[in-house]
């Protein structure tokens, strides 16, 4: 019943008990049920449930005592009565809410682990190079991913993306990009058509307020050179171990799934000298903020790079974890990290 209807109306109102002799005297009393029913409703007593912490739980109606009208001692009883059903409802309602959020904990577990599965097993294993890769989501599941495929013709394609928001919703759009590029390969397709693919199936099936920054790129371990498509990933930092200088690379194109692509711009190519290293990294990273609001920024990279670059990949990497939890002095992780 509506809570501005009737005569439970102005017991949710008002939470005050309410005793009605004659209801058809009565301009609150809702005939409309009665009408459906068939039943006479002669006299009424109508009481607020209210529970704990003083929370209006509902109301309670008793209809036509079997002799007279409802007196003193009848609403005395009915006060009790209402009490007690007060309790037992938030009782059920507390038990169908932890029931409710026991369920939800066990389907996002699973998610989290099903997101986990889809990272690669083993980092690639080529001569001359070394990698490293982690994922760190903010909630237990999370909107980035990043994966390596090795191609027919020996080549890597290497991918790292980040979608709109954390959390389930965004696993889902960072796992289907995932999951196109697998697809992709299987296939045969280049560097161009897989980049120019994903980004159309995206924009049909993300909501328009949706995409994906991603990185995607194609390394020749025989050129050393890395042939790629950023949609809106930066900066690509790639320091060069000759100079010890690091250049930050802007993205090549728009997010994928903002709008189809008419025309796609040359690849972007990064020729790889020894020592250099490339460093792919969301913007968990660069927005990580300390608690003081301040920014972890590109520049704190640079420089860990410039002082570590010698170290494996693996190393670096830890090191690059120990410096944000430093910076962070305790602020909690509100984005993904990869």
């Amino acid at each position: 019943i509506p809570a501005d209807r009737g005569i439970v109306g102005e017991c949710v109102r008002t939470r005050a008990l309410i005793n009605v002799t004659y209801c058809y005297a009565d301009a609150r009393f809702d005939r409309s049920i009665d009408h459906g029913s068939g039943y006479r409703t002669r006299c009424m007593l109508t009481l607020p449930l209210v529970g704990h912490d003083d929370q209006l739980v509902g109301v309670l109606q008793v209809v036509n005592r079997r002799e007279g009208v409802f007196d003193a001692d009848d609403e005395a009883m009915a006060a009790a009565l209402a009490a007690q059903c007060a309790v037992a409802l938030q009782r059920v309602r507390t038990t169908e809410q932890l029931l409710q959020s026991e369920k939800l904990r066990q389907e996002i577990a699973v998610a989290h682990d099903i997101q986990q599965g889809t990272l690669p097993k083993a980092l690639p294993a080529i001569p001359g190079y070394d990698f490293a890769a982690m994922f760190r989501p903010a909630d237990d599941t999370g909107g980035d991913i990043y994966d390596f495929v090795a191609t027919a013709s020996g080549d890597i394609m290497v991918l790292m993306g980040d979608a709109t928001g954390h959390g389930i919703g965004a696993a889902l759009s960072a796992t289907q990009v995932r999951a196109m590029l697998r697809v992709a390969q299987r296939m045969g397709a280049g560097l161009d058509d897989t980049f120019r693919h994903i980004n159309d199936q995206l924009v049909v099936d993300l909501p328009e307020d949706r995409f994906v920054t991603a990185f995607l790129g194609c390394l020749g371990p025989t050129q050393h050179v890395l042939r790629y498509h950023s949609g809106g990933q930066g900066p690509l930092l790639h320091f060069r171990a000759a100079d010890q200088a690091c250049d930050a690379y802007a993205p090549t194109t728009f997010p994928l799934g903002a709008m189809p692509i008419a025309v796609l711009r040359p690849a972007g190519e990064i020729a790889l000298a020894p020592g250099d290293v490339l460093a792919l990294i969301s913007d968990g990273v660069y927005e990580y903020h300390d608690a003081d609001g301040r920014l972890f920024g590109e520049q704190a990279v640079i420089d860990l790079l410039r002082q570590h670059h010698d170290q494996p990949m693996p190393d670096l990497l830890e090191r690059l974890q120990e410096a944000l939890s430093a910076f962070a002095q305790g602020a909690p992780q509100l984005d993904d990290i990869t």
